[in-house]
């Protein structure tokens, strides 16, 4: 018999070695979660400079930008998984109900089993390795499929992943859509995936097949509302920054800016002044820039500039995959700019008559991944938590409320179910397992026969209508 290709994936073969693995009980110990958080972590904190030059490969990003935006994130996330893994693990008693008197009831928390995260190119280490702290925090064996846009980063993932873990543990599959959509036709426990609501559907739809439950992280046009109370300069510096992070590759990166007409001129300027302040004039000889991630994303972004109009940047160069901060005004939410998710560092600022029109406004469309309030006004904050229907967000700052890990980072309808970050990605990896234990004395009011019994029932209804 030939020997196999060790170059072709057999994905039924990998979720069977890791089925294996799981029913061993090897991942069940909260000691063996821990040792294998710790050994990422040994890994993770060597190989910090091959992580930088793998993003400076794939997105041109400075040794700054990666770590703040993916390794001092990641590192965070990994302390809070080790100290707090055998707490998380042990199960916890909540109170008895009286209709159960006497017993002691207690939520285990078990893992699924054999998981699979899918991630994108944007913030490749942190979107993939997320996931999988709270995957192995949970007890959870995972198959990791990292974005092919990212070849260099993809890489270095299989290699960490290779040095943390037993392959029968943890694996990196490489690929492209087919080796996705093989993974995909697999029957594995738990799904998690980043990435464009158009793919997340596709993964629904495999899911489905299985009944494999779901977690997707997906995006939308994240906005802005800068009510006439805001700081104009603190709102547009905290604005610029979250939207030129990465040249504005990033899910929660404000889409547009809504702003009453009478403040717009004076916000662009700000904006405008703010970029340039970050960038310099010439974004392009920037050391702290990104680059567009391909060729295709690069022209996709180029293509909105045929019918928007800028009024600042607009400049962009396709060998270098170089586009500039820009800022646009005159669009309305007919146009296509304003139909999809920009996702590069294109701003669209736009006039809005007041805060109860904002909130019309995005109310009227797809509830997005996050949005973005700038007010000095307590009552502003609290009517658009109350009206908004959205996944997170912040009030005078953006992107930030990604970095608190006590918070849950998920999206809503479009933008996704489910969250993590912290002890709510254990709990998204974690079958929730009720238990009551009954105890002595058996009391006879629940059997027949149930003559002579009414003054009991009396008094529950007293008690519990």
């Amino acid at each position: 018999m030939p020997a196999k290709d060790p170059g072709v994936i057999d994905p039924a073969g990998l979720v069977a070695e890791q089925r294996a693995f799981f029913a061993a009980g090897h991942t069940l110990p909260a000691e063996a979660r821990r040792a294998a958080l710790k050994r990422l972590h040994t890994v993770l904190t060597a190989r910090q400079a091959d992580m930088e030059e793998a993003l400076k490969r794939d997105l041109g990003h400075c040794r700054m930008e990666s770590f703040l935006a993916e390794s001092v994130l990641l590192l965070d996330e990994l302390k809070t998984a080790m100290a707090r893994v055998r707490a998380w693990a042990r199960p916890g008693f909540v109170l008895p109900s009286l209709l159960n008197f006497p017993s002691l009831d207690r939520i285990w928390r078990e893992p699924y089993g054999a998981t699979l995260i899918i991630s994108p190119w944007n913030y490749p280490f942190l979107l993939t390795l997320g996931p999988l702290i709270a995957a192995v925090t949970a007890g959870n064996c995972a198959i990791l499929k990292p974005s092919e846009d990212v070849p260099a980063s993809a890489a270095l993932l299989a290699d960490m992943v290779e040095e943390a873990f037993a392959p029968e543990h943890v694996r990196v599959v490489q690929g492209g859509a087919e080796v996705a959509r093989g993974l995909l036709a697999q029957r594995f426990d738990h799904i998690f995936f980043t990435g464009s609501a158009r793919v997340g559907r596709l993964v629904l739809e495999a899911a489905a097949r299985h009944l494999t439950p779901v977690c997707l992280e997906l995006g939308g046009k994240s906005p802005c509302i800068v009510t006439r109370s805001a700081d104009l300069r603190l709102a547009a510096r905290r604005i610029a920054w979250g939207k030129l992070l990465n040249a504005g590759q990033t899910c929660v990166a404000p889409d547009y800016v809504l702003v009453q007409p009478d403040r717009e001129e004076a916000l662009c300027q700000e904006l405008r002044l703010a970029m340039q302040a970050f960038y310099s004039t010439d974004a392009s000889r920037s050391p702290d820039y990104a680059r567009i991630v391909n060729a295709r994303h690069h022209a996709r972004l180029v293509s909105y500039l045929e019918t928007a109009r800028v009024w600042h940047g607009g400049d962009h160069d396709a060998q270098s995959l170089y586009f500039g901060p820009t800022i646009v005004r005159g669009a309305s939410f007919q146009d296509r700019i304003m139909q999809e998710e920009i996702f590069g560092p294109i701003l669209p600022v736009l006039p809005c008559s007041s805060l109860d029109e904002a909130i019309r406004l995005i109310n009227d469309r797809e509830k997005p991944l996050a949005l973005y309030l700038f007010s000095q006004s307590r009552e502003e904050a609290d009517r658009v938590w109350t009206h908004c229907h959205f996944g997170g967000g912040c009030v005078n700052d953006t992107l930030s409320h990604l970095i608190n890990k006590r918070l849950p980072f998920g999206g809503v309808g479009q933008s996704g179910m489910g969250s993590y970050h912290g002890r709510w990605g254990f709990e998204t990896f974690s079958h929730k397992k009720s238990q009551l234990v009954r105890l002595v004395p058996d009391v006879p009011l629940r059997y027949p026969p149930f003559a002579g019994k009414n003054r009991i029932r009396a008094l529950l209804r007293r008690l519990l209508g």
